[in-house]
């Protein structure tokens, strides 16, 4: 059950000795062979899992009960380090001799062996193993090394000379060798709390800059269409025979970040102005609702900071041009992405459809129509779209044209897109933040408010209960019957508080749900009309029949918001065993 070579300890911080070294770091406590029924069968106190941790150090001395700490010395730790020293020094031979071993094995059976990414691993290997003095294993690793394929070398020289992108690629990590030769860039990194930061050259202070935000569901090729931007800002062509990456291909599962992705000092290669990507985590992914409910929470962060965000010139809603029907997923996704805008923004969201072969993307168009997505629309009162194909890093075969089309399909494309960006009037973010803003609020004023009910029926059973007992006081003496009543007094006005605070976070709830409507894109998404039957059902009680009719007249959905109400359903049942819900109580 440990992992191989991890060396850390499972340790009890009572007992204060090493439980299991080599510990469990891979599983919960719970499921590491030294507990038994949640309780330690090492420890000497036999402590339960909470009294555990993982950790890298452990405990020098091992202590049992009826032992005495004896007083450290040098002399002690001295030896306890030389005996580590002695392991690690084992393991390192051992992990040496191993990726020998690998390398030989390599160059035995594989039909290129010495390619890009083994080289570096040689190169490693011959520094470390003559360290060791191995003289034999050097001799053998370094004619390897000098069997490196000529066309490699010859084909990045040849990069580099004729390149237009010289300076960019001598300061890049090659990926692959190509056509097309793919590098990642060295883009300069900065994460400031949930935020991440990728710049690429300097800003220009006297520059133009555009903005674009990209949303959609997992997987629809966000990332693709980032490297693709970059590429197109860079002015790097067919011809080059080179990809440029900043941003890593999407893979499920990863980080909640949004990522700003800025690229400067490209202006009048091919665009008047820099540009600014923001790059959001993707929806519907295996982490289920909570997960894109923290989408919101990150975004506001970025909308709100100094440093942050306040304007954009489109958001763009990327989907597959393989997309046939509008399933319930997918409803879910356009029904939670579409819920993050303010009205302003209704006109700066397009489509950008990736996976495209060029056709006319019918069905993608008829799912945004269907769900009723409110966006900027083209001359033929069409949703605006713009077509992308995903394979302009895919190793090219000669003589093969599709690959040349589908470049070109994204060149043009681009060109209509970034002109859009040129012409698009900013818009600014204050009503948008305003919207994630609300929709905090009114989580949090519901969960209050449930609360609230929630303790006032225990409240109300335990003062029945009371009342009850009072009925039968023939066998209780007068010290009894004063406590009772006063038990009674202290209840009833913890009734009168809680009854306050109820129609406090009532009338919240109300305002929230109203003021949403008020501004945003698509009040009535599938997580609000919860919150609105929810509210519904508590005016009544109330009998405020004026609110109850204006709740019921925003709770009027299309069948859109019910598929996504019955999607998020599912998903939350799903994910809830593992997932918790953040804490959202204000004051």
């Amino acid at each position: 059950m440990c992992g191989p070579g991890l060396k850390a300890a499972v340790s009890c911080t009572v007992c204060e000795e090493n439980c299991h070294y080599p510990g469990c770091i891979l599983v919960p406590l719970n499921h590491c062979e030294v507990f038994r029924d949640g309780l330690c069968t090492s420890c000497t106190n036999k402590c339960p899992a909470s009294d555990h941790v993982k950790e890298k150090w452990r405990y020098v001395t091992r202590i049992r009960s009826g032992q005495k700490n004896k007083t450290r010395t040098k002399k002690k730790d001295v030896d306890v380090f030389e005996k580590e020293m002695k392991l690690l020094t084992a393991e390192k031979s051992q992990f040496l001799d191993e990726s020998y071993q690998h390398v030989v094995r390599l160059e035995q059976i594989t039909l290129k062996a010495d390619s890009a990414s083994a080289i570096v691993h040689l190169d490693f290997l011959i520094e470390k193993i003559k360290e060791r003095g191995d003289t034999d294993n050097v001799q053998k690793l370094e004619e390897m090394r000098r069997r490196e394929d000529e066309g490699i070398r010859g084909a990045l020289r040849i990069s580099l000379i004729s390149s237009p992108h010289e300076d960019i690629i001598s300061d890049s990590f090659l990926i692959r060798s190509g056509p097309p030769a793919v590098y990642q860039l060295r883009a300069k990194k900065q994460k400031t709390g949930t935020l991440t930061r990728m710049t690429v050259g300097e800003k220009r202070p006297n520059k133009p800059n555009r903005t674009i935000l990209l949303v959609g569901e997992t997987g629809a090729g966000k990332s693709t269409l980032i490297n693709a931007l970059l590429n197109y800002t860079m002015g790097v062509k067919w011809e080059d025979e080179v990809w440029f990456m900043i941003a890593e291909e999407e893979r499920r599962s990863q980080t909640s970040d949004v990522v700003v992705y800025e690229i400067f000092g490209f202006e009048d290669e091919t665009l008047p102005y820099s540009l600014t990507i923001i790059n959001t985590p993707g929806y519907g992914d295996t982490r289920g609702t909570e997960h894109d409910d923290t989408i919101s929470y990150r975004l506001l962060d970025l909308f709100q900071s100094d440093d942050g965000v306040h304007e954009v010139h489109a958001v763009g809603l990327v989907m597959k041009a393989s997309v046939n029907r509008l399933s319930e997923p997918l409803r879910y996704v356009f029904d939670s992405v579409m819920s993050l805008f303010g009205k302003d923004v209704e006109k700066n969201i397009i489509a950008l459809i990736t996976h495209s072969d060029g056709s006319r993307p019918e069905n993608p168009l008829q799912a945004l129509e269907a769900a009723n997505i409110k966006c900027a629309k083209n001359e033929d009162s069409q949703p605006a779209h713009f077509l992308f194909n995903n394979c302009q890093l895919e190793e090219r075969m000669e003589e093969n044209t599709i690959f040349r089309n589908s470049w070109e399909l994204t060149q043009t494309n681009m060109d209509h897109l970034t002109d859009l960006l040129g012409k698009s009037n900013p818009q600014k973010l204050v009503k948008t933040a305003e919207v994630l803003n609300e929709r905090i609020r009114l989580k949090a004023s519901i969960q209050n408010l449930e609360d609230r009910f929630e303790l006032a029926e225990l409240k109300q059973t335990e003062i029945r209960e009371i009342r009850e007992a009072l009925k039968q006081t023939n066998h209780r003496n007068k010290i009894e019957i004063e406590k009772i009543l006063s038990l009674l007094e202290n209840l009833e006005k913890e009734m009168k508080v809680l009854t306050a605070e109820k129609e406090k976070w009532l009338s919240d709830s109300y305002q929230h749900a109203v003021r949403l409507e008020e501004i945003a894109l698509k009040a009535d998404s599938a997580s609000t009309v919860v919150h609105l039957d929810f509210l519904i059902e508590k005016m009544k009680e109330e009998g405020d029949t004026e609110k109850v009719q204006k709740l019921e007249e925003m709770r009027r959905e299309d069948g859109g918001t019910k598929e996504s109400q019955r999607y998020k359903l599912g998903q939350t049942t799903s994910a809830s065993k593992n997932i918790g819900r953040p804490s959202l109580w204000y004051k």
